[in-house]
């Protein structure tokens, strides 16, 4: 069994910044591969950023040069910082992870942007 939870939510004024930690239990930790998805209102979940078990990253399109996934093992936590942020990624973010043919989801941070 595996449990996220996110963290670092909040308001942030346009072109502002926010680091998002997600905390998983478990073990398995190190061996998992991560991820991190945004849904804004009326939008399909996205995903924004993945991190695998070696710490090879990659990025959505949008987000690119401005956004950075990290992991710490040791603290079975992975981070989302975001820069530059725009009202457009409003969103719910949530931390995802696959393990041993299941998918865990957190519950979510709320990330709003204002203009």
């Amino acid at each position: 069994q595996v449990q996220l939870v996110e963290s670092g939510g909040g308001l942030v004024q346009a072109g502002g910044s926010l680091r998002l930690p997600c905390a998983a239990s478990g073990s398995i930790f190190s061996r998992n591969a991560m991820r991190w998805y945004r849904q804004a209102p009326g939008k399909q979940r996205e995903l924004v950023a993945v991190i695998t078990s070696s710490g090879s990253t990659n990025y959505a399109d949008s987000v690119k040069g401005r956004f950075t996934i990290s992991r710490d093992n040791a603290k079975n936590t992975v981070y989302l910082q975001m820069i530059s942020l725009n009202p457009e990624e409003t969103a719910v973010y949530y931390c995802n992870t696959i393990s041993d043919g299941r998918i865990y989801w957190g519950q979510g941070t709320q990330v709003t942007v204002s203009s």
